[in-house]
């Protein structure tokens, strides 16, 4: 099979951002490939040239957020050092939140709704880094590294903390007083965090 341009992936790019920005203000019923498509300089004739439609284009929008999401549970999976390992994947997750809260965004709008455009892709492919999360965890309590807990809603809890930095910055943000958090708000963030997880898995900060 012939791969795309590089012109072509470049404008794919361009408006998978773009979908990414106006799903998370406006939500999938909301968004419309006219308003995307107006937005990249662009037919939405044109647009339907590179994706079908308005669900393969949301489709690309979430498989682009999961990538990156997975990529760090895979991570997390793989390391042999407890405190390391969740120092970074803390800071990985936050950073995210910091720098493409759209993607968040979106993700968030999709679970809230029930996943009913996404729910297959969830349970394939997040449940398996999931459980070998938990896995990992358990040996590591197995050998008396940490502290024994519910490692799967371990999980759940750090995804709700890092993730509510954006999905709720318009609340955070005015309750600090500024228009936006900061890149030391989301350092304070990812030192209570920490704090909270080491605590609660019997680990020094």
């Amino acid at each position: 099979m012939r791969r795309p341009s590089a012109a072509r992936r470049r404008k794919e790019e361009a408006i998978v951002t773009e979908a990414e920005r106006q799903f998370a203000q406006f939500g999938f019923e909301g968004a419309t490939l006219e308003s995307i498509a107006a937005a990249c300089s662009i037919s939405r004739h044109n647009l339907l040239y590179y994706f079908p439609s308005k669900e393969a284009l949301y489709q690309r929008v979430l498989d682009a957020v999961l990538d990156q999401w997975l990529a760090g549970m895979q991570d997390l999976a793989q390391s042999d050092a407890p405190q390391q390992a969740l120092r970074d994947y803390i800071r990985a997750k936050l950073r995210y939140s910091r720098t493409r809260p759209s993607g968040v965004k979106v993700f968030a709008k999709e679970i809230i709704a029930g996943a009913p455009r996404y729910a297959q892709a969830i349970t394939e492919r997040v449940a398996p880094l999931l459980q070998a999360e938990v896995q990992r965890f358990e040996r590591w309590a197995d050998e008396g590294r940490i502290a024994r807990v519910d490692f799967t809603h371990l999980m759940f809890a750090l995804w709700a903390l890092t993730q509510s930095y954006a999905e709720q910055e318009a609340q955070f943000a005015p309750l600090l007083g500024r228009p936006a958090l900061t890149e030391a708000d989301y350092a304070a963030a990812e030192a209570l965090i920490c704090r909270l997880v080491f605590g609660a898995l019997g680990l020094p900060e």
